[in-house]
């Protein structure tokens, strides 16, 4: 019962805090490579969204996420995707642009730059803030306001275990 209303208020509550926080780069790894690929999900392009602001019956004049064509063309595509993860509770994790002190719960960024995880078969041990690649198939949400705006469905870890 409390997720069901902690999700919501964090995430009417980042509406209003929206900014951008800077790429983490990891010299380590074939960033160029990364980027070539056709399937890749980059920050930067789910960064590239706009808010439209409707009424909701529950919570009344609410910020909606508008979907970029790219965005709207990888729906129920695989993807790939990097980024940190951080825990939502003690089931449930997301992909982030930002290590969790960073993250948009604390105000430093805004909703584009979570990604909601279902792990394929079940939960992997993970570890906050641990750096990952991750493939799945991506699903966005643009009419549910207690859900994440993005999703990697499906999610397995290729990179970073």
């Amino acid at each position: 019962m409390l997720k069901k209303y902690i999700l919501p208020a964090v995430l009417f509550s980042a509406f209003g805090l929206m900014s951008f926080t800077t790429f983490h780069h990891h010299s380590n790894e074939n960033t160029a490579e990364f980027y070539q690929r056709k399937d890749t999900v980059t920050w930067k392009q789910l960064g590239n969204i706009t808010f439209l602001k409707k009424k909701d019956p529950t919570y009344g004049e609410v910020m909606f996420p508008v979907i970029n064509g790219n965005l709207k063309a990888k729906q129920g595509k695989k993807i790939v995707a990097k980024g940190f993860i951080v825990p939502i509770d003690n089931k449930t994790y997301a992909l982030s642009k930002n290590v969790f002190a960073q993250c948009f719960f604390c105000g430093n960024a805004g909703p584009e730059t979570i990604m909601g995880l279902q792990f394929k078969g079940g939960t992997p041990k993970l570890k906050t803030d641990q750096y990952v690649t991750i493939e799945g198939t991506f699903r966005y949400n643009d009419s549910n306001i207690e859900d994440w705006i993005y999703h990697i469905d499906n999610a397995v870890i290729v990179k970073g275990k």
